[in-house]
């Protein structure tokens, strides 16, 4: 019995290690260049570790750099940071029901929680097999994170033997992000999602500009996702009252008598159990 709980936690750890590949050769690549930079501006291998292990909060990292050297006070970083990470409110609202049985883990859950541990923690595919999700969850999130840190290390090490411009290596975040849209959107039939949320940028990006769009994009395809999901309860609501409405009748008109079916109107036991199976599914 203990061999096999063994294997089954095994089990897990081995599913989110090879769920979280593809996003170590992305972490690591990113985690080089925040490195790099970071050892430019003066900051070393203490510093790139730490900020890694204890911030986490790739693009913010990046803006971070230039924050701390230009001398920025703690309002102005506290409201950059809200400013470049406030997605993540969005994503921790998503994420209530999904952590709602994490227990202790559920702390690291929340604070390890980046664009990319979302989109496979969010994928149905991805945690299929799991003897305990929640040990999957943990696994691939410290994985993840683990990457990062790796990444900024070999950079600062890097960025210390190594001379050389740094101009436009920060643009790998942008062509990560678009890798995991295009994932996305090529593994689901149904693209209402990711159609609402370029659009919404789209509009918000023409209407306040790059600088200004991030929030305003935000707050509209959150309003624009609950006004579907709520159109989406409805319609379930709708049907499932004239499924009742349906079986109601059913029951006013039949007379049931043991295992004979129902005389007056033709339904027999079977027809009328089947109505009540479909009002549940």
């Amino acid at each position: 019995m203990k061999d096999k709980t063994m294997n089954k936690e095994t089990s897990d750890v081995k599913k989110a290690f090879l769920a979280s590949i593809p996003v170590m050769a992305g972490y690591i690549v990113l985690g080089i260049g925040f490195g790099i930079i970071l050892k430019t501006k003066g900051y070393g291998v203490i510093w790139a570790v730490l900020m890694s292990l204890f911030v986490y909060a790739g693009s913010m990292q990046y803006v971070l750099v230039n924050l701390l050297t230009s001398g920025a006070s703690l309002i102005t970083t506290a409201l950059t940071t809200l400013m470049v990470n406030a997605r993540h409110l969005f994503y921790g609202i998503s994420m209530i029901d999904r952590y709602k049985g994490a227990g202790r883990k559920k702390p690291y859950l929340m604070f390890a929680l980046t664009d990319e541990t979302y989109s496979l923690v969010c994928s149905e595919e991805s945690v299929k097999g799991a003897e305990d999700r929640y040990k999957y969850y943990f696994f691939l999130s410290l994985f993840n994170q683990s990457y990062w840190i790796t990444g900024s290390l070999i950079g600062s090490v890097l960025g210390s033997l190594i001379s050389f411009s740094t101009e436009g290596i920060d643009f790998v975040l942008t062509a990560l992000f678009v890798t995991i849209f295009v994932e996305q959107w090529l593994s689901v039939k149904d693209h209402r999602w990711a159609m609402t949320g370029v659009v919404c940028s789209a509009v918000c990006l023409l209407i306040f500009g790059s600088e200004n769009f991030l929030i305003p994009a935000m707050i509209c395809i959150t309003a624009v996702l609950l006004a579907l999901k709520n159109k989406a309860v409805r319609g379930k609501e709708s049907g499932e009252n004239e499924v009742r409405a349906k079986e109601s009748r059913v029951d006013e008109q039949c007379t049931f008598d043991n295992d004979s079916g129902c005389r007056s109107s033709g339904y027999s036991r079977t027809q009328s159990s089947a109505i009540s199976d479909f009002r549940w599914k």
